[in-house]
């Protein structure tokens, strides 16, 4: 029993071989075809930036965390 299993387990372990082989074959072929582009910008470039009254958002939290601990604790 114990042969039949180290069997399965070599014929298992060629298919990993060749999926992997195979896998690595196909993203370095990818990774030729695509162009290398920043990460960073790649980030940014959906985005926007923060507009002037951000610092009034950023007040009506605190102020809302502020009464949520006033009402608690009160």
């Amino acid at each position: 029993m114990g042969i039949m299993m180290s069997n399965d387990v070599e014929k298992n372990s060629e298919l990993n071989r060749r999926i992997d082989a195979d896998l690595r074959a196909r993203t370095q072929q990818q990774t030729r075809n695509t162009p290398e582009r920043d990460v960073a910008e790649e980030y940014v470039e959906g985005t926007k930036k923060t507009g002037r009254f951000a610092w009034v958002w950023i007040v009506l939290i605190v102020l809302a965390i502020l009464s949520l601990i006033c009402i608690i604790f009160i």
